[in-house]
């Protein structure tokens, strides 16, 4: 073997690209066989036989891993076409009950090891300590580092006890941003003892648990200097002295507040250098319109020719990179060594569901039958990907469904919509409704034209949600949509 194809197969065992079909296409089949790292799946790739493309991708690959990014909750790639039937983190932590969080885990564990994957990325072990938090919010289990930690513990035991690898992220927390790094470069205005305090302990419980794994974030603070944590020697250096020595693995390569400011290729060297071991390189769906039919190899080879020439030149360490192709491949062999045959755990997601919705004021008596749903929601995070509608469809059970932004409503739109509802049995589906916030001031004006209006709030719960009947059902998966309605059709059965 030739040095460029030694340096090809090196730069390969410390990638984790996304793929564009149901189907090996020739360019990862390729890679594959040439030590690849392995695939992350995201819904694009969801065809009828999931566990076949798997196994195809395990006999191309015998060390490859397969990631789904699969938190249960808003945030699925398993059930991207229906939405999630598992509770989301927001919902456990606003339960407190830690067998709940962890047979909840345990499902997620179990379903990704059913299709043949090897890590679930996840859980999120971020504080959401900003209510404005436009990519975290219910995805994390609360806002108070106790809270968080004891359920990021249980979560990652749940999940690895199915014989897959979890992923804890988004290292050092994302949790204070008001800025999604899928679209820009949030920065934190915190001290570092602000983050060691607040940010840090549900990192080191996931440690003190056994994760396999830890997912950075694309953040920034002053006091680092001018790079994002997952491009960050100081940064990634402090997770390794808290003795961690599994898997550091990047959040998305492909995600603006990487791409814009150094490229795919660039920001994969950067964090190679910076002591990352396994590098996301991304969904390549996520361009939308702009997607170029071969945009998954054009993403896969930006990093790995970045790479390969980075090692000819000396400027990235061989060291370094074997250091991290060391890694990758003993979590590797650590997932093969799980059982062939997943158990099947005792699990009840409607309970758990159930005993974490909250109604407040009086619910009115709705029917079984279709419902208005007006979405005041604001637009879902990439993370979210495309579940986001199912909640929607759920709660009107064939019923017609208004989009509304109330950001951009005019007068005439809120009244022509107030006018809709009035006499109709409508739920107004909100995600933040604090004093002030857009969508409280088109829910007030709204649920005042009847009192057969109901908001359904899927997002974080406000303090003080204003006048008329709320449910907090803290998720916008498809669990959560059956939950609410649930109430709606039983009222007043569990009122705060």
């Amino acid at each position: 073997m030739n040095d460029d194809d030694q340096l090809t197969r090196l730069a390969n065992s410390v990638l984790w690209p996304g793929f564009l079909g149901t189907t090996v296409p020739g360019w990862l089949a390729e890679a594959l066989q040439n030590d690849l790292a392995g695939v992350v799946y995201f819904a694009q790739n969801l065809g009828p036989d999931l566990a076949a493309l798997s196994e195809q991708i395990h006999l191309l690959g015998p060390h490859a891993l397969i990631g789904v990014d699969e938190e249960g909750g808003s945030v699925t790639r398993l059930e991207a076409a229906t939405g999630s039937t598992v509770p989301g983190a927001a919902q456990l932590g606003a339960l407190d009950d830690l067998e709940a969080t962890r047979a909840t885990g345990a499902e997620i564990g179990r379903r990704a090891a059913r299709v043949g994957a090897d890590v679930v990325i996840g859980p999120v072990a971020d504080v959401n300590t900003d209510p404005r938090n436009p990519v975290i919010g219910v995805r994390a289990f609360g806002n108070e580092p106790g809270l968080v930690s004891r359920h990021v513990a249980a979560a990652v035991q749940g999940i690895q006890q199915a014989g897959v690898a979890a992923c804890a992220k988004h290292y050092p927390g994302h949790g204070d941003t008001h800025l999604d790094s899928h679209h820009d470069l949030p920065r934190l205005a915190l001290t570092q003892d602000e983050i060691e305090r607040v940010h840090l302990p549900p990192f080191q419980a996931a440690i003190d648990a056994g994760v396999r794994s830890i997912m950075t974030a694309h953040i920034c603070a002053d006091h680092w200097g001018d790079l994002p944590a997952t491009l960050n020697r100081d940064v990634l250096g402090r997770l390794r002295e808290t003795g961690f020595d599994g898997v550091i693995i990047t959040d998305a390569l492909d995600m603006a507040a990487i791409r814009e400011n150094h490229g795919i290729g660039g920001g994969a060297v950067l964090a190679l250098a910076a002591g990352a071991d396994l590098l996301c390189i991304g969904n390549p769906t996520n361009p939308g319109d702009a997607m170029l039919a071969d945009q998954d190899e054009r993403d896969y080879l930006a990093a790995r020719d970045a790479i390969v020439a980075a090692l000819r030149s000396g400027k990235l360490s061989r060291t370094r990179v074997a250091e991290a192709a060391g890694r990758v491949r003993r979590m590797a062999d650590a997932v093969r060594a799980r059982p062939g045959t997943v158990t099947e755990t005792a699990f009840d997601g409607e309970d758990i569901a159930d005993r974490a919705l909250d109604v407040r004021g009086q619910l009115p008596r709705f029917s079984d039958i279709p419902t208005l749903v007006v979405d005041l929601r604001r637009p879902s995070s990439l993370a979210v990907d495309s579940a986001a509608s199912h909640v929607a469809v759920a709660l009107a059970a064939d019923g017609d469904i208004v989009r509304l932004s109330a950001e951009d409503a005019v007068d005439a739109d809120i009244e022509a919509v107030a006018e809709r509802a009035a006499g109709v049995q409508t739920v107004l589906l909100v995600d933040r409704i604090d004093e002030g916030a857009p969508q409280r001031l088109v829910l007030d004006r709204i649920r005042s034209a009847g009192p057969g209006i109901v908001a359904v709030n899927v997002g974080l719960a406000a303090a003080s949600p204003g006048e008329g009947p709320v449910i907090d059902v803290r998720d916008a998966g498809l669990l959560a949509a059956r939950t609410a309605r649930r109430a709606l059709l039983a009222p007043n059965r569990k009122e705060a």
